[in-house]
């Protein structure tokens, strides 16, 4: 199963941890998408911002 991730809201004033999980995900601007193998790394990391993302399972 893989997960196309979707950055849906800007980081500008999130908390730098948050910020270094967006782009640990790969996402550098709002609407960029990526797809990603699901394993618990990567949920973690989507858990973590999910208030910024748009999560599909492909």
């Amino acid at each position: 199963m893989k997960y196309e991730i979707t950055l849906k809201k800007s980081i500008i004033g999130c908390p730098k941890d948050q910020i270094g999980t967006v782009r640990a995900l790969g996402l550098k601007k709002t609407g960029s998408k990526v797809v990603k193998e699901a394993n618990d790394c990567i949920k973690g990391q989507i858990f973590k911002v999910k208030h910024l993302l748009e999560v599909k399972e492909i």
